[in-house]
């Protein structure tokens, strides 16, 4: 067999191979799939439900076996601005986070088209509706319940899905502009209220220390005349130029009848 004849038949030889080799290579890729740790795989054979797997490798049948991969990890989604009307109607504008992940991957696939989209849908539509019910004092005093609210209802209506919501978070309560102004005046009178009931506080208490003052002094008539020189000792350390004479008061009870 001459060289030429050779060069020929591994010509041929490689033709056949290398096609062989191109879809071994192929069969293989698509037969074996490696999967993390966070990450399982919704096998279907044939188009019907043979369950989820992995992690790790997992073996499937080419051409016969379809993986849906599916990520076990928490996903978080930023809820856009929804204008809402309080209760007591009040405009609001309020955005929100939300938390959750998947914790039965064959629902998440067979059950709901795309499920981040769903849960994004239902957490809009849910913070409309809770915070619609709810009064402006509410929503600026007590978002950990409302928050509370809304994550159970979400999650309510997730569950079928294989969704597990574990947090709801509202950002941000954005009021206008006259709603502002209308809350400082009415913060402004109430600060204004307490000083006002605080004053009269003081001196209510002020004035039956007096009277009690003035009870005791009725008993001790001696006491009038020490609080009298108690004044004028301070008046003598305060203003050193004046001179003042004392008088008894019972000179003037002559006149005083009269």
């Amino acid at each position: 067999m001459d060289t030429e004849s050779i060069q020929h038949l591994v010509g041929g030889a490689a033709a056949i191979i290398i096609p062989i080799l191109v879809v071994g290579l192929f069969i293989c890729s698509s037969a074996i799939k490696v999967l993390r740790e966070y990450e399982r795989g919704v096998i279907f054979r044939l188009g019907k439900l043979q369950g989820a797997k992995g992690p790790g490798i997992i073996f499937l049948i080419p051409l016969v076996d379809k993986m849906v991969r599916m990520d076990l990890r928490v996903v978080t989604i930023d809820v856009p601005k929804q204008e809402i009307m309080t209760r007591d109607n009040v405009p609001a504008t309020v955005d929100a986070v939300i938390y959750f992940r998947v914790v039965d991957p064959n629902a998440a696939v067979v059950k709901v088209e795309n499920y981040w989209k769903a849960t994004s849908l239902i957490a809009q539509t849910t913070l409309r509706s809770v915070l619609g019910q709810s009064a402006l004092d509410e929503l600026l005093s007590q978002r950990d319940v409302i928050n509370q609210k809304l994550q159970e209802i979400i999650d309510k209506q997730t569950e079928p899905w294989g969704i597990k919501v574990t947090s709801v978070e509202t950002k941000e309560v954005s009021l206008p502009d006259s709603m502002k102004r209308a809350m400082a005046k009415q913060a402004e009178a109430e600060r204004e209220r307490r000083a006002k009931v605080v004053n009269a506080q003081g001196e209510f208490e002020a004035a039956e220390k007096m009277v009690q003052a003035a009870a005791l002094i009725a008993k001790e008539p001696i006491a009038l005349q020490l609080r009298y020189l108690q004044t004028m000792r301070e008046m003598a350390s305060e203003h050193n130029t004046t001179t003042f004479l004392p008088l008894p008061i019972d000179l003037f009870s002559a006149f005083l009848k009269k």
